[in-house]
């Protein structure tokens, strides 16, 4: 089974989300809610987790969170594995809660952590179950605008400060950037490889992470060459009839985890072209 790339380095900030095992809910009332924050709270004691935004659904969970000691893998372990057994003692169940291994995306926290931060508190919105990100009491927004006890080590300052440096004037203009974003388009389009969320210069600067892990089969392509030119950059603007194509070309953007389809389409040509071409390299090699 592939599993996902996990690159840890101090002060990384990551996206995490974590879902129910066959979309089954892991919060069956307030009560596993406030369990599953009393376990973070200690998680994020021990292993020095900087938080900016969380959001308890009822079949998922999302956290903003900054580590500065590189120590994601550890304390997600602890973090799951703690609230799994306390879920199945309480409910008295067995099996598992949740579903495979939770999912973590790089963010550049210079450009796309409020915007992270604000689809986050977003979530029961776009869900319906809620009209208002404030109708919404398992989120971190309440913290953030001190209408709420926070959770352990909540960056309220820090997240704020990008506002204003006036607390009252921050907390107005945070609200007003929530709710700004109420049926904007979903920011995931600008993911690159499943796995960072941000601009060019940071993708290169994550490169050195990325060396030691790009021949370990199990994780998918798409994430081990995250840093990987786009289909445009390799073959131009341009479409190509099947005159032009070059083997090696599609051979290379097929190793760097593109699809025979992406590829097809990108060039112009049938899908059925890219895949004979593909499986004679192969048979050759």
């Amino acid at each position: 089974m592939a599993r996902p790339l996990r690159i840890e380095f101090p002060f990384a900030v990551y996206h995490i989300t974590s879902r129910g095992n066959a979309k089954q809910h892991i919060f069956l009332d307030d009560h596993d809610r406030r369990d599953f924050l009393r376990i973070l709270n200690v998680v994020t004691k021990r292993f020095n987790w900087v938080h900016y935004a969380y959001c308890l659904m009822n079949n998922h969970y999302h956290l903003v969170t900054e580590t500065p000691d590189a120590n994601l893998s550890k304390g997600m372990r602890q973090l799951n594995g703690e609230y799994a057994q306390l879920f199945n003692w309480w409910h008295k169940r067995i099996g598992h809660v949740f579903q495979g291994r939770y999912k973590a995306i790089l963010v550049e926290k210079e450009t796309y952590l409020l915007e992270v931060c604000r689809y986050v508190v977003l979530n029961p919105v776009r869900a319906r179950f809620v009209l208002t990100p404030q109708d919404w009491r398992w989120s971190s927004y309440h913290a953030t605008v001190g209408n709420a006890r926070s959770i352990e080590n909540l960056a309220v300052g820090q997240l704020l400060k990008r506002f204003s440096t006036h607390n009252d004037q921050a907390c107005r203009a945070y609200v007003e950037f929530v709710h700004d974003g109420i049926g904007q388009d979903s920011l995931w389009d600008a993911v690159k490889g499943q796995l960072v969320l941000g601009g060019a210069e940071y993708v290169r600067s994550i490169r050195k992470e990325l060396k030691n892990k790009k021949e370990v089969s199990e994780i998918p392509k798409i994430q081990r060459y995250v840093d990987r030119p786009s289909l445009e950059e390799m073959f131009g603007k341009g479409k190509y009839g099947n005159a032009h194509i070059i083997r090696d070309d599609i051979m290379k953007a097929y190793h760097y985890g593109y699809t025979m389809r992406e590829i097809a389409e990108r060039l112009g040509i049938h899908y059925s072209t890219v895949s004979r071409m593909i499986r004679r390299a192969e048979k050759n090699v």
